[in-house]
């Protein structure tokens, strides 16, 4: 269980379905109080939805923390932050029915995490998803959940993982479609004046097989992001 050194800890969780419904996964990732990251585990749903996985990513999350160290948690998903903050003592007076008398959708994992949350201290702040200057704990939990719900496999530092989740290169804007940002193209700084090279908001890979660290700059190319001398280079 992650705690008990620290004053407090920060953290962030996310979850993933592709297809919603469709492959799930739940992942969190839990830093210092000074924001470095420390530890981080993603597992498997089989086929589940997003609120369901992202409901899942927190209890995991409060299940892997030690209940007496405050805790901060990072989320970029409103419907599960709001749940267990504001709509939770409603749903729960009113026999576990919504505003319109239905049953509340999972409740057997909202009731859960209210049981966990009580007696300690949690603190939520919510995180906007995929931006090019959000919150990188939320970054690399989002990515973690994606690799999982692909692979169908655990990850993370109790599975001897050491390596943090390197987060997708994010485009600084959206595509000529308007469309919206998407897992491919997150991380990234906002495009510099200088043949659309941008400053990598996290560290990658180029298709060249070579990393690229945080702040390096780089260059969009038909296989994603990478060094700038690369964008003309065969795969």
């Amino acid at each position: 269980m992650i705690g008990g050194m620290n004053e407090s800890i920060i953290a962030a969780c996310d979850g993933a379905s592709k297809g919603n419904p469709g492959p799930a996964a739940w992942a969190w990732v839990v830093a210092d109080a000074q924001g470095r990251p420390e530890r981080w585990e993603a597992g498997p749903l089989g086929t589940a939805t997003n609120n369901v996985a992202e409901l899942t990513a927190l209890r995991e999350l409060l299940d892997a923390t030690d209940p007496s160290v405050a805790i901060e948690v990072r989320m970029d998903s409103q419907y599960a932050m709001n749940a267990v903050t504001k709509w939770l003592p409603g749903w729960k007076r009113n026999g576990w029915k919504t505003s319109a008398g239905k049953p509340v959708a999972n409740r057997e994992l909202v009731a859960g995490i209210d049981a966990r949350l009580t007696g300690r201290t949690v603190r939520f702040t919510y995180v906007p998803a995929h931006q090019v200057d959000g919150d990188p704990l939320n970054a690399l939990a989002d990515q973690a959940a994606s690799e999982a719900a692909v692979s169908q496999s655990p990850a993370g530092t109790a599975h001897g993982s050491t390596q943090l989740p390197t987060p997708a290169p994010a485009r600084a804007t959206e595509g000529r479609s308007g469309g919206a940002v998407t897992k491919k193209d997150r991380g990234a700084s906002r495009p510099a004046r200088s043949g659309g090279t941008i400053r990598a908001r996290f560290a990658g890979r180029c298709h060249c097989g070579k990393p690229y660290a945080a702040q390096d700059m780089i260059a969009k190319n038909p296989h994603g992001w990478g060094h700038p001398e690369c964008r003309t280079a065969a795969a």
